[in-house]
């Protein structure tokens, strides 16, 4: 038997990184020297990520890290890109946005200019998204910052980084609700990728388009924009994230159609996706839109539904995202199972921002609103044949133009039955017609006969003809 051959250097395990490929890997006295290198910066960029040491002192080490022109060894370029990101990440903790700017297009100058170009884009996407991290409320910081860095990439040819810059600037100009502007950017954005047949890419492109138009209340483009975005996610790997984003997406356009139980399930794999990546607001918000599925359904089978929230809400997963966002859409599933309007304003003036900021929950209660307003309107009119529209005003605790205007949309829409005295302010309410089932019986009877009769006729002719 032959000797087994000895193990390759790839086949020993050990805590040192492999040779960089400018120094010959024969030679350890390259390594050694390429590792003696990074020393200097290594100690530096310890002593700036000490949390004991101040943050001034922290990002005036850094700066000099990154602004270092004369060691550039692979082990050096590792330690200043973590320096770059170190950097963003005390920028951002000083609450000095504006020089956010200033650190990418000046500080990070000598090492964008003596690095790779892969290299040079992984830092810019990584910076944005620290700064995105760590001003999520920032948007036109945001917005600055990736038009100068999309400016920069036209002036130096850099067509790939551009076009994941612009992807994210279309989805930050969304979150301000700027829609125009965004589609604007993203559909030449789209085009240029299904040329290059960039799917990774195109998944978070169409996914944004898709957002984009469901703000524009274009849902058949927001429904095709999402397909699109479905199919280029099949043909490749598509991490945790992305993939909630696209149930979540699926969930919100479903809530759109009125189909809430199809909704609520988009919903729920994305929240247990994000429960598990840890992602606590993402979730918290997929919690609240299960909730809002369930009101509105409930609603609309003319059920309680504050019974059916219990188990999300009480649920060990309920109780980890307890906040304002659970209690107001529990507020708002108490007024909607007791039909009372008088909760329901309570809760959106206690809990109007967690109510009002999202588009799909602010669209919905409005929704909701004129549903709980138009079963309070039925069940006060009941009773009556003729009313003073100033009456309903006072019964219902609202003012007669704004109830006068919604008994007309009613009527117009035959939900009501009945006329508007605007001479005398009365409503004048019809009582419901009732089909006379022998009438029914009778037409079937005649049109039953007439067919018999034709049998005949037709029987006749075809003897005549053979006589």
């Amino acid at each position: 038997r032959s000797s087994p051959s000895p193990p390759t250097p790839m086949d020993v395990t050990s805590d040192t990184p492999p040779p960089p490929p400018s120094a010959d890997p024969s030679s350890s006295l390259a390594v050694a020297e390429s590792e003696d290198d990074s020393g200097p910066l290594a100690e530096k960029l310890a002593l700036a990520t000490d949390p004991s040491s101040s943050l001034p002192d922290r990002v005036r080490l850094l700066e000099e890290i990154v602004k270092e022109g004369d060691l550039w060894s692979v082990w050096c370029v590792r330690v200043k890109e973590s320096a770059v990101y170190a950097l963003a990440r005390a920028i951002c903790k000083t609450k000095k946005y504006d020089d956010v700017l200033p650190f990418l297009t000046t500080t990070c100058s000598t090492f964008f200019d003596n690095v790779t170009k892969a290299k040079t884009a992984k830092a810019v996407r990584r910076v944005l998204d620290i700064v995105e991290e760590e001003a999520p409320e920032e948007f036109s910081i945001m917005e600055g910052l990736c038009t100068a860095v999309i400016s920069w990439c036209t002036e130096h040819n850099r067509t790939f980084l551009k076009q994941r810059v612009v992807a994210k600037l279309s989805s930050v100009l969304y979150l301000q609700n700027k829609f125009s502007e965004a589609l604007e950017l993203i559909v030449p954005l789209i085009a240029g990728l299904k040329k290059l047949d960039d799917k990774a890419l195109l998944v978070e492109a169409h996914l944004v388009e898709a957002k984009v138009h469901h703000g524009l209340r274009n849902l058949p483009k927001a429904k095709a924009a999402l397909t699109s975005s479905r199919t280029a996610a099949n043909a490749i790997y598509v991490q945790p994230s992305l993939q909630s984003e696209i149930d979540s997406m699926s969930g919100v356009l479903h809530t759109e159609e009125r189909d809430y139980n199809t909704a609520h399930s988009y919903f729920l794999e994305a929240f247990e996706q994000l429960d598990q990546m840890g992602s606590t607001k993402a979730a918290s918000s997929a919690l609240k839109y299960m909730m809002l599925c369930k009101v509105l359904d409930a609603l609309g089978k003319g059920t309680r539904a504050k019974a059916e929230l219990s188990g999300l809400v009480t649920g060990k997963q309920g109780v980890k995202y307890a906040g304002r966002s659970v209690d107001a859409m529990q507020a708002v599933a108490a007024a909607a199972g007791d039909r009372d309007l008088s909760k329901f304003d309570k809760a959106r003036e206690e809990y109007g921002d967690e109510l009002k900021e999202d588009l799909l929950v602010s669209h919905h209660l409005g929704v909701l609103y004129e549903s709980l307003l138009e079963s309070n309107l039925l069940r006060i009119i009941e009773p009556f044949s003729r009313v003073e529209i100033s009456r309903v005003a006072h019964l219902i605790s609202m003012d007669r133009p704004a109830v006068e205007k919604k008994l007309s949309q009613m009527i117009l829409d035959g939900t009501l039955l009945g006329i508007l005295d605007q001479g005398n302010g009365h409503l004048i309410v019809h009582e419901e017609e009732r089909k006379d089932g022998v009438m029914e019986k009778g037409l079937k009877v005649v049109e039953a006969m007439g067919k018999v009769v034709d049998n005949l006729y037709g029987r006749s002719q075809r003897e005549l003809v053979m006589r």
